[in-house]
């Protein structure tokens, strides 16, 4: 059994962050291992506190994981510091990480901020290079990019310009690469009914994945899931496009299951594929 790493922010009402992303890989037969980067105290209405781990603790959960059982993919979610970009770095960097996804998670669902300001500049001269893919979502791809996105072309030009800071941090540390961007349309672009997603690959060609839009409220962690997802498809050997088509489809699964708890955007069935109706005996 391969196993999977997330690094990500631990999420108290469990549909978001470490436990989403648990979820997530479990459920497509891979063994889930999780460094803790912050704990937040949270529900479906919003973030009500964070609490940041401690950087060098963030880096000895990394590598104790890597030196017994070694993830065959990395997920990194919920970074909120510059520092703890840089241990996550380090320890990736040490530990030689294979397939790593980043998904530079900015802004809660909710609409509650997660991360410093200084800490998405760390993102991107540290961890991006180290990626596979990242996987902004449309607000996410306007700061990186730092201009509004409001049809489809905007988005080929955000892609392009977030694989060129990319670039130009990977000749900065001198290693690394230039990661494939997915920048996801799940905010609205383009058709009202579409949930369509741009998929720059590394060697620079664009690809459009189609969806249509899944009229549920309950989209709390579908960023993560996503991202998750995608790390899981890559440590089964599968390509970045199929494991971003893989992990779509998953997505929309959950999201057609129709979970409904919480008072405010509730969380997504993430075992949707496996639910039975329950016998009675």
């Amino acid at each position: 059994m391969e196993a999977v790493l997330t690094i990500a922010g631990s999420d108290s009402s469990g549909g978001a962050g470490i436990q989403a992303d648990v979820k997530t890989i479990e459920s497509m037969g891979l063994f889930a291992e999780c460094a803790v980067t912050a704990l937040t105290a949270q529900n479906t209405l919003g973030v009500h506190g964070v609490l940041d781990v401690d950087p060098a603790f963030v880096e000895q959960q990394i590598d104790v994981v890597f030196d017994d059982i070694r993830p065959r993919a990395v997920k990194v979610g919920m970074v909120s510091s510059a520092a703890i970009v840089e241990a996550i770095a380090r320890a990736l960097s040490r530990n030689v990480a294979e397939h790593v996804v980043v998904d530079p998670v900015m802004v809660a669902t909710s609409g509650s901020a997660l991360i410093e300001g200084g800490a998405v500049d760390a993102l991107v001269r540290r961890l991006f290079p180290l990626a596979e893919v990242i996987t902004p979502n449309l607000p996410e791809a306007e700061a990186l990019a730092g201009f509004a996105i409001a049809e489809p072309a905007d988005a080929e030009r955000a892609a392009r310009a977030i694989a060129a800071r990319c670039r130009r941090a990977a000749d900065e540390l001198g290693a690394g690469g230039v990661p494939a961007v997915l920048v996801k349309g799940g905010h609205g672009l383009g058709s009202p009914d579409a949930a369509d997603d741009l998929l720059l690959s590394a060697d620079g060609a664009l690809t459009w994945l189609r969806g249509e839009r899944i009229d549920n409220p309950n989209a709390h962690g579908t960023g993560c899931t996503l991202s998750s997802a995608i790390a899981a498809n890559l440590a089964q050997g599968l390509g970045v496009e199929r494991s971003v088509r893989n992990a779509k489809a998953y997505v929309a699964g959950a999201l057609s299951a129709g979970l409904d708890l919480g008072r405010g955007s509730g969380p997504l069935d993430h075992m949707w594929a496996y639910r039975v109706p329950c016998i009675q005996l």
